[in-house]
């Protein structure tokens, strides 16, 4: 019977409506507008869940990569062995290379993978390679 005297039910009615000031602006209306805003930010960050993902681990990969490239020597040793020798030596490019390739791989592999999770978490860890390859070329056994 309110519909057809042109009013609304009381639980159609929303916050902004039912809080108007004198001059038709209102602190709830602000609010709500907000509200909306956010949610469209909040909505556009989570469609774009893997590509903020993957941007800090992509910026990481790089920087340590080109640190390696400058402090690594000419032949970087792989596999140390008990007696403090490596059991292979490898250039510098491919010393660098390889963590970025494999870190860029798991990347990759998260942006086909429904479960982005698991691939981004792995990539977090193959940032590890390059410190490790390092560290043991700076200070041998």
């Amino acid at each position: 019977m309110n519909l057809l005297k042109g009013k609304k039910n009381p639980a159609q009615v929303s916050a902004a409506e039912t809080k108007k000031g004198p001059g038709g602006n209102s602190f709830a209306a602000g609010y709500d507008k907000f509200k909306q805003i956010l949610g469209k930010i909040i909505m556009t960050l989570y469609h774009l869940r893997k590509v903020v993902m993957a941007v800090p681990v992509a910026y990481v990969a790089l920087q340590m990569a080109a640190y390696n490239m400058s402090h690594l020597p000419e032949q970087v040793g792989v596999n140390l062995q008990t007696t403090g020798e490596f059991a292979m030596q490898i250039s510098r490019y491919a010393a660098v290379i390889g963590p970025l390739g494999i870190t860029a791989g798991c990347l990759v592999m998260m942006f086909f993978s429904r479960k982005a999770m698991y691939a981004w978490a792995i990539s977090i860890f193959t940032l590890a390679l390059p410190v490790l390859l390092l560290v043991s070329n700076m200070y041998p056994a």
